[in-house]
């Protein structure tokens, strides 16, 4: 199983390898639960398809934050690096403008 806080140290190289093994793993504890293999196998692939989603979150976390770091001075932001509150509270005035 891999962690988490393991996967954050890795670059984006090593963590799109880290994927393709994982995927592979995957695939052929797949093969092995059709062929009826070890129960064991068929357990292991909950914990495979987690560590699949740890790694993609780790990925996607790195890319948006490498895409917030380009658009730090920018006068736009792009729509999924807004502020995700409710539409109301975007809308609000804000505390400024309360005042006035």
């Amino acid at each position: 199983m891999v962690k988490a806080h393991e996967l954050r140290n890795l670059n984006k190289d090593e963590l799109l390898k880290t994927l393709t093994d994982l995927r592979k793993e995957l695939s052929e504890l797949h093969v092995a639960k059709v062929t009826d293999g070890a129960a064991s196998k068929v357990a292991k692939i909950k914990g495979v398809r987690k560590s699949i989603a740890r790694v993609l979150t780790v990925h996607n976390q790195q890319q948006k934050e490498g895409l917030r770091k380009a658009a730090a001075g920018a006068k736009y932001k792009s729509k999924d690096l807004r502020v995700k509150t409710t539409r109301a509270k975007r809308r609000a005035l804000s505390k400024s403008e309360l005042k006035q």
